[in-house]
């Protein structure tokens, strides 16, 4: 089976907000497309048990019998399992999939395994959570099929045998050039996995964010609104984002702006990123925030404060 032409250039949909919620509990997953998150993935791997499998399946695949406003992606069982198969031939033709993620994504015949089952081709999200998925990380987003590459940091840690966050630099910033190497939006942050240590879900989120990755997985909604933040640009980015934006717009070429800094096309072009993020997020005239999300457990962003995610928008670089 053939698949469609390559995901979108850096520079697509910003999407900072994915919320994991298990396929076997529907009333979960509803209120996960209510919470604001950018895109729902529920999950048939990890979070369901194995007497629970069948029925998550089938409560997914009544789900996307229809088409859903926020995106909604599947992540299936192993590839070299006795289940994705059936996964990826029943959900693969449903209208309210948006794309499948897949798991343990080793190297490009895992990739081309699945489409081989899919009755419709998928957009693919690919997740690489061992060390030859690190390795071939490269050609696995460079497939045409892909739209998108994560880090399973959980399986990667006891897969390289890693005991501290600074053992993963080397592979998150592998990441992060794989994607763009092959002109795919920065990949987002694997989850953290502690809801109420926020703190350090920001902290995290910082470091992420200085690395190059673009928003997180959440396995919880009051964990969003803290991602939000720490993805969003500063007041001090936004102003000099405006200032090269401005300065290009006299200046077709390269120029000095007056506090000595030089701006070329690759400078404008992540100006006008940092801008698009801005106006998603409500801050082009100061708005640092917008009304929040009800979070799935109803208790109003879990007490982390009043942020939304915002719709996305489609910048071209």
């Amino acid at each position: 089976m053939t698949p469609p032409p390559g995901g979108p250039p850096f520079g697509g949909p910003l999407l900072l907000t994915w919320l994991y919620a298990p396929g076997d509990r529907p009333e979960v997953v509803a209120k996960a497309l209510d919470s604001g998150a950018d895109v729902v993935l529920v999950d048939l791997e990890d979070a369901v048990a194995p007497d629970r499998k069948a029925y998550a399946l089938d409560a997914t695949a009544e789900l996307l019998t229809q088409r859903h406003r926020v995106p909604v992606h599947v992540r299936v069982n192993a590839l070299d399992g006795p289940l994705a198969e059936l996964e990826v031939r029943r959900l693969s033709p449903l209208p309210g999939l948006d794309a499948l993620r897949l798991p343990k994504v080793h190297d490009v015949s895992d990739l081309d395994r699945a489409l081989d089952w899919a009755v419709e081709v998928p957009h693919c999200y690919a997740l690489l959570e061992s060390a030859l998925g690190v390795e071939q990380a490269f050609a696995i987003a460079a497939h045409p099929a892909v739209h998108g590459i994560a880090l399973g940091e959980a399986d990667l840690r006891a897969d390289l045998g890693i005991t501290a966050p600074a053992g993963l630099a080397w592979v998150r910033g592998r990441a992060v050039v794989a994607a763009r190497a092959a002109r795919l939006p920065p990949p987002p942050q694997s989850v953290h996995p502690d809801i109420r240590d926020l703190a350090g879900l920001a902290r995290s989120c910082a470091e992420g964010r200085a690395l190059g990755f673009l928003g997180r997985m959440a396995i919880h909604p009051r964990q969003l609104p803290v991602i939000e933040d720490a993805f969003r640009p500063t007041a001090a980015e936004v102003t000099a984002a405006r200032e090269v934006v401005a300065a290009a717009a006299t200046d077709a070429g390269a120029l000095a702006l007056p506090d000595g800094r030089f701006v070329d096309a690759a400078v404008v072009a992540g100006a006008r990123r940092t801008l698009a993020l801005a106006a998603r997020c409500g801050q082009q005239h100061g708005d640092r925030r917008g009304p929040g999300p009800r979070t799935a457990d109803g208790d109003g962003n879990g007490g982390a404060g009043p942020v939304r995610s915002c719709a996305p928008v489609d910048v071209r670089s």
